[in-house]
């Protein structure tokens, strides 16, 4: 098993460019189960979650075709089977997306319950409600979801009992082909939400409200091919905002896009770093100051994203001053932290909240991943500190960042990939 090693101590600097989402590529790639006509999705990321869906798909009998470009064509006439296994649902929560999809086209589904990594409860039951809700007849049964529908599913007025994404999602994809006018209130507002409903306009889909908390889908007979190019990570783009930070560095982020970041920007100039924004283009400057403490809060979109909070963790473990950071989404997200501490960090746990003194330095140590944004936190307190750090279970950090040791490398970082 590979592991990370890290000589700290070097303040990032330089240029490179921001990869496609995988938050965003996973639901459009689920969606093209809703074209009759081949569908090609373009700047899809290198991550294995990817590589997942795609095999899922391919299991299906769908059929994928990729070009020199690396795009994506899905041919959907092809399919075969309406499973989703657990073979392949284990590895990735994401898979609970070909759900809608193929409920609302083919009339059924067999879908395993998902895995996915050990940040906490993240149960589908307002996937499978909202579902009810517009016609589905759904049984669970040997950890596996059956559902089917007698004829199209039928418009339905749904209230979220929580912001959820992926259940958001799942009913916004299905209620495409419903009869009738399907609102979805109370609705997650993620720019991933709104880029999945972009590409199902260009499907020809009628949706309005996205990214807004009330989502409106008039669904229509049939959706047809199309040629869709997915929106740029804003978690890795903020990533290497955060490292770059941490280290007292200076980068330039191309094809990555601010209005998608304002809540990380804004605790970032908060920190002290200076931040300069273009069209396709962030760039960040330390001026080769410490950062200062910044307190933290997670909440849904347009509040500070969860995904980003072990990364500003990290940076206010070596930050000037002493700062509160508060999970309210996922109640093992702070489970990193005790990894921090090993490596000098002074960090207390207090219920879902972390207590961080920050730190003038910390030391390398040997740290293991949890999670995937856990893994990406250990990597920038790896940067920070003096001496070498390995993180172990890499694995993690592989589901959600395209070859991450090489791009920091790019930015000047002492990090290479070493078998375990």
């Amino acid at each position: 098993m590979d592991k990370l090693l890290i000589r700290g101590g070097r303040p990032l600097a330089g240029e490179l460019r921001v990869s496609g989402a995988k938050n965003a590529a996973l639901p459009i790639l689920a969606a093209t189960l809703l074209a009759e006509e081949p569908v090609t999705v373009g700047n899809l990321p290198h991550l294995h979650d990817i590589t997942t869906m795609i095999e899922l798909l391919g299991c299906m009998g769908v059929n994928l075709t990729v070009d020199e470009k690396l795009n994506v064509e899905v041919d959907t006439s092809t399919i075969s089977d309406y499973s989703a296994p657990y073979e392949l649902v284990k590895t990735m929560r994401a898979s609970i997306l070909v759900l809608g999809p193929m409920l609302a086209r083919f009339g059924r589904a067999h879908v395993s319950f998902p895995g996915g990594c050990a940040i906490g409860s993240r149960p589908v039951d307002l996937h499978l409600r909202g579902l009810e809700a517009m016609g589905a007849h759904i049984e669970v049964d040997g950890g596996y979801i059956n559902a089917t529908s007698e004829g199209r599913l039928r418009g339905a007025h749904i209230v979220m009992e929580t912001v959820t994404v992926g259940g958001s999602e799942n009913i916004l994809m299905a209620a495409t082909l419903a009869e009738g006018r399907t609102t979805i209130e109370n609705a997650a507002r993620e720019p991933e939400v709104v880029d999945l409903a972009n590409c199902l306009i260009a499907m020809g889909a009628r949706i309005s409200g996205h990214g807004t908390d009330t989502i409106i889908v008039d669904g229509v007979e049939h959706l047809h091919g199309c040629n869709y190019r997915v929106m740029a990570d804003r978690i890795e783009a903020g990533t290497y905002l955060v490292a770059a930070a941490a280290t007292r560095g200076k980068v330039r982020l191309h094809g990555a896009c601010a209005q998608d970041m304002e809540a990380v920007l804004k605790k970032l100039e908060e920190a002290g770093a200076s931040i300069r924004e273009e069209e396709d283009r962030i760039e960040l400057d330390m001026g080769g100051r410490r950062p200062r403490a910044v307190n933290i809060k997670t909440a849904p979109h347009p509040g500070f994203p969860t995904d980003m909070q072990a990364q500003f963790t990290a940076m206010n473990a070596v930050a000037e001053g002493t700062s509160v950071v508060t999970e309210t989404i996922f109640e093992n997200r702070l489970i990193q932290t005790h990894e921090m501490n090993r490596m000098g960090a002074n960090i207390v746990i207090e219920g879902h909240s972390a207590i961080i003194t920050g730190q003038e330095k910390l030391n390398g140590a040997p740290v293991m991943a949890s999670d995937l944004r856990a893994s990406a936190s250990l990597v920038i307190a790896g940067l920070v500190a003096e001496g070498t750090t390995e993180v172990e279970r890499i694995y993690h950090i592989d589901r959600g960042y395209e070859t991450i040791e090489e791009k920091l490398q790019s930015l000047g970082a002492d990090i290479r990939r070493v078998p375990g």
